[in-house]
Parts: structure tokens; sequence; C-alpha cells
């Protein structure tokens, strides 16, 4: 219960707690709160170990999400979460830490603390292919040192970029205006009994869905457009309801929006639905999302572009939402030889989206043959390491001799053939990887409703190279959001009832919650 359900620990010494206990085990006295802490940290420590083997099992490339959030308690954490594809081809997610900090939030302590998050866990650094984080000019910057540290690629969250981008296209005075008005006048049912009561009986009389008034957060965009959208639904119960003066007094008329706003709403509800529907689908942890971002932002633009908005204030907006869309998505739409170009290769590895429809045909020949450089790498490193183990298992033999020494004359002699075997190698493996990577490109897309990784798993030993690159692409989330979540959990834990509990354990507690599938049973 402490650990599924979150409960907190000193819920054992809750008088209401106990005397359930007692009716049903009246003989049974209850541990401590002591006890429990100390089971919790046990089971932390075993569940701690049992994920570090876990991830260094693992063959395939890793990817980091990071975040830093502050509590109610007002304390920071870094939230870290790893995320790989098993053997089987199943997106896995664990989470690592919600690191409590001490120290200022540079970006030298930040990447110090990652890479400490990743040496307690034992990760080689060569391991991790990319890290996912959002735009604040600290955590970029850390990004920047570890790419120049250690090779991973910094991956932006879609998530907060998107936020950006809309941001920045609402900041027109007649929709702030607009949503500001939203804002009043959702809050005054929030806040009025009888207006709410009356509008239920308003719902009814109108056969409208019976739903409540969605209050947004300002600092997230998609919770006004939800709010908008439930409002627009409402209209008419909503204004007869405001309308009614034995419920809306004379001085409080001026809530009901004036008709030019209502029809300004139902212009932005309209330009924001695409992007709603984009960051639902690039929150999702359970398919491959990294590889989506090109054709999304391609498909934003031209549903921003090709829409006919009646009022100035939508035209401004979709002009500003276009541009920024341009602007902060540059690297992830066109191929530069002086980028990792992360998110095209991720692209170009997913089967959905493996032509590339985003780039010109120049761009698209320059992925396909970096594609290909990067699968002969991988195929000289898969011999490396199969010859490694065939040579060390050979080693190990006890007793075996050397065979006699080659003479300067058979070294003469043969070196023309031997040389002439290397090159035909090379040939094949060479000839092998073109093929491979010939025939993958000049297949067709597959459906986008189909799920990529459950087609690589079905063609893996069609494309055994390719198969091992599509691993560590497309692993890495195309949003931060898993350390974002993790945060919804910690919150939950770290509530006003419980803002005296130490960092530590809010860390413990919230790894053993998110990680209760390593949990061994009887144990939460």
């Amino acid at each position: 219960m402490i650990i599924t359900d979150m409960r907190p620990l000193s819920m054992v010494e809750d008088e209401g707690f106990n005397r359930m206990i007692c009716t049903f085990n009246p003989g049974y006295t209850l541990p401590s709160r002591t006890h429990f802490t100390k089971l919790m940290e046990r089971k932390y420590e075993e569940t701690f170990k049992e994920v570090r083997t876990v991830i260094n099992t693992n063959h395939s490339k890793l990817a980091l999400t990071a975040d830093i959030w502050t509590s109610v308690a007002n304390e920071a954490y870094l939230g870290i979460t790893c995320h790989y594809i098993t053997d089987d081809w199943d997106m896995q997610s664990i989470c690592l830490t919600t690191m409590p900090l001490q120290d200022r939030h540079t970006a030298s302590n930040i990447a110090e603390w990652l890479e400490e998050v990743v040496a307690r866990f034992e990760i080689p650094a060569s391991k991790i292919i990319a890290i996912v984080h959002d735009n604040g000019a600290n955590v970029v910057a850390a990004a920047n040192i570890l790419v120049e540290k250690h090779g991973w690629s910094s991956v932006r969250c879609t998530g907060h970029t998107l936020q950006l981008v809309i941001n920045a296209a609402l900041k027109h005075p007649s929709i702030e205006k607009a949503i500001g008005a939203t804002r009043c006048l959702v809050q005054h049912f929030k806040k009025s009994e009888l207006a709410c009561t009356k509008l239920k009986d308003k719902q009814q009389q109108m056969a409208t869905p019976e739903h409540s008034l969605v209050q947004d957060v300002s600092t997230r965009w998609n919770s006004t457009f939800y709010m908008i959208s439930r409002l627009l639904e409402q209209r008419w119960p909503v204004t007869a309801t405001l309308s009614d003066s034995s419920i809306t007094s004379r001085g409080k008329r001026y809530l009901d929006l004036k008709p030019e706003q209502w029809s300004l709403l139902g212009e932005l509800s309209t330009a924001l639905k695409p992007f709603e529907c984009a960051i639902v689908f690039m929150s999702g942890q359970k398919y491959t999302t990294i590889s989506a971002i090109p054709p999304l932002v391609k498909g934003l633009l031209k549903s921003t572009q090709s829409a006919a908005f009646e009022s100035a204030p939508l035209r401004a907006f979709q002009l500003t939402a276009t541009q920024h869309l341009q602007e902060r998505w540059r690297e992830e739409t066109s191929f530069s030889d002086t980028t990792p170009n992360t998110v095209i290769l991720a692209t170009a590895l997913d089967p959905r989206f493996r032509r590339l429809k985003f780039l010109s045909p120049e761009e698209v020949l320059h992925v396909q043959t970096k594609v290909q450089t990067m699968a002969l790498a991988e195929k000289r490193e898969m011999d490396v390491q199969q010859h490694g183990s065939c040579s060390s298992t050979s080693t190990d033999t006890p007793g075996a001799e050397s065979g006699p020494r080659a003479t300067l004359l058979d070294s003469l002699l043969g070196s023309d053939g031997e040389d002439e075997d290397r090159a035909s190698e090379g040939d094949d493996v060479q000839n092998q990887v073109r093929n491979e990577v010939l025939t993958y490109f000049g297949e067709r897309n597959i459906a986008k409703e189909q799920n990529a990784l459950q087609w690589w798993k079905a063609n893996r030993d069609r494309y055994p190279i390719l198969a091992r690159l599509a691993k560590s692409y497309l692993c890495i989330p195309g949003t931060s959001t898993p350390s974002e979540r993790l945060f919804s959990a910690a919150g939950n834990i770290v509530s006003k009832k419980r803002a005296s509990l130490s960092q530590e354990h809010v860390d413990m507690l919230t790894f053993l919650h998110c990680n209760a599938k390593f949990l061994k049973k009887g144990s939460e």
C-alpha cells in the first residue's frame, strides 16, 4: 500500500488505521513507523540492484530523459528516466532517480548530476545514445557539455517546444483578452454553487452533454484548449444561465462573452486541435515517437498554413505559429553534414516514414548514404564482437600451441594472397551492407497506424544490421514526458501532509512506485 498506493509511512500511526487492523485481528500489534521505513529502505536497495542488472544485461543503446521540479516543500529534484528496446522489441521505461538537488542548477552541475546517476547504475557512457530535455538554457547547456564529452545526442522535448510555439502565437491582444474573459467566466461557475446547479438544469433542458466546465492552467496551452472546447460545447446552457436574473446579478452580466469573442474562440479551437492531437500522440511511452517528429512538424505546418481564418487575430496566430514551427525545428526537418541528424536518422529507420517525403531527393540520398556508413560500422563492430568471443574461447583452451613462426620468405610469398583475401572479405561485407540498405529503402512505407517495433521484430532476420541501428535510435522518446510523470508520482508523495518527508525517502518511494514491476510479489 505504501508503494503501490503511495500511502504515507505515518499511516501505521493513524488512529483509524489502527482501529481497522484491531477489528480484523484484535491480537495483532502493528510494527512502528521506523520498522516500515527500514523495510522501505531495504526494498529500495534490492530493487536498485535488480534494475541495475536489467539495464546492464540489455545489449542495445539507452536514451535518457531529464527534468527539474520543485515540490510543495520548495525542494528541488532532478528526475531521470532511461529507455531502451528489449530483445522482444518492446519499449522499456525505467525510473532512475528523483534526485534531490542542493546546489545551484548550473549547466556544469546538471551535467555532473547526470553523470553521477549514470555511474551509480554502472552504465557505460558509450551505451547512451541521447538525452531528451526541455528548452531551459541551463539544461540545454548541460546537454551540450555531455554532447562534447561523451557524444550523446541532445534532443529537445517536442512538448515543451510546442508550448513555446503556441505561447508565442497566442500573444495577440484580442486572443489574450478572449482567453482572459473565458477564464473569468469559468471561474465564476467554479465558485458559484448556485450557478453550477442552474447550469445542470439548462443542460438537461437543452439536451446538452452534462459536462463540467474546465479551468485551465496558464502554463499548459493544451489545458487552455480543453477549457475553450468545453465552453464552446456548453455555450448555450452557459449563456442561458448567465441571462437568468435569479442566478446572475446585473453587475455580473459582463461575464458573458461578446459575439465576436465566441467566434474567435471557435476559430482558435480549430487552430489548436491539430497541435493537441500531436502532443497526445508524442506523449506515448509504449511506442516509438522520436521518428514521428519531422512528418508531424510538416503536417502541423500544412494544417496551419492551409486553414482559412476570417478574423485578423487568428490570421496573426497562423503567421506566428508557422514562423516558430519552421525556426524551432529547422534541424529536425532538414539534413546537414555538420549536425548529428539524430531525429532524421531515427525517422529513416522507422518503416512508416523511411521514404523521407519531407526531404528533397538530394537530402534523401545523403541520409541513405549516412545510414549505409553507420550500418557498415555496425557490421564491423558485430564481427569484432563475434571474433572476440571466439578468440577468447580458443585462448582459454589449455595446452594450445602456437603455430610455427612464418619466415620472411613465407611472408613475402604469401602477402599478395592474404591481401587479396582481406580485400575480398571487405568487398563482401560492403556488398552485404549495401544490399541490405538498398532493399530496406526500396520497400514502401508501412501504414502509419502499424507498430514500427513489431515490424522490426518480424523483419529483424531480413535486416539484421539495420535492426541493431533501429534499436539504438527508435528507443529515444520524442518528449521528456516520462521524467515529468515522475513528478506526478513524487507530487503525490510530497503532499502538504507529508512535506516533512526527507528528500532521500522521496527519491526511494518514487523509485519503488515507478519501478513496481521489478518488486517481488508481496513486497508492495
